[in-house]
């Protein structure tokens, strides 16, 4: 099967004369870290900072029926990656590094370097939506193999108490038609109007497997996005 890359949602296969020749192994981020010397200890001490940005780097070519114009703009900005040997995850990715294409028009092969934030995501994951009748829980399952940050959509009305996995985790005041919770962004909010002020406690946080949401309060409907991630 050829190597392919969806840049942006759009598939290297459809750029003319664009050859994915070698795409870059599947590794895990670095983790940053301080490294802090005690004097009349052996060793040192790390200060685990967690996981960093960091680049990968494939090998492009051209056929005879090639496009310069077409490659140079699919290759730039910033989106989503997806690499044809692991299509099932998407990255976050941006392009900074300048492409060499003299080389790449000369000797028909060049390198494309993408900066891609540590985790990767689920490509099409499924929501959870539940509309409330007599439900007391919901589960939801975070596929990754840390923990996600979801985003919760919640329809009802006055305060409500969201608890994950019999832990308290965070109270709401829904005074619109729903409130958003992305844990992702840190942020509360309902369109464009944040909604952090009528939230206490902490954006919750979805372990590997099965967690178990309970509430208090009056809620309609749930919507969640588990965002599952993996290293």
């Amino acid at each position: 099967m050829d190597n392919y890359v969806i840049w942006k949602d759009v598939n290297s296969n459809t750029i003319p004369g664009l050859i994915i020749q070698e795409l870059p192994s599947i590794s895990k981020p670095p983790m940053r870290y301080n490294a802090i010397d005690v004097d009349g200890r052996n060793g040192d001490i790390i200060d685990e900072l967690g996981y960093g940005a960091y680049d990968k780097t494939l090998l492009i070519g051209l056929a005879n029926n090639f496009d310069i114009d077409q490659v140079i703009s699919f290759f730039s900005g910033s989106g989503t990656l997806i690499l044809s040997n692991e299509s099932d995850k998407y990255y976050n990715a941006r392009i900074l590094e300048q492409i060499d294409y003299v080389r790449l028009l000369r000797f028909k092969t060049a390198e494309v370097t993408f900066h891609v934030q540590p985790f990767k995501y689920k490509v099409a994951e499924d929501y959870v939506e539940e509309t409330i009748s007599s439900q007391e829980s919901i589960t939801v399952n975070n596929l990754g193999n840390l923990e996600s940050e979801p985003i919760i959509y919640l329809y009802g009305s006055g305060d409500v108490t969201f608890t994950l996995n019999g832990l308290d985790v965070f109270t709401i005041n829904i005074d619109e038609d729903y409130v958003v919770v992305d844990s992702s962004q840190q942020n509360a909010y309902f369109n464009s109007v944040l909604k952090n002020r009528n939230m206490t406690g902490d954006f919750p946080k979805l372990q590997p497997g099965e967690n178990t949401i309970t509430w208090t309060g009056t809620l309609t409907k749930i919507i969640i996005d588990p965002k599952s991630r993996w290293l």
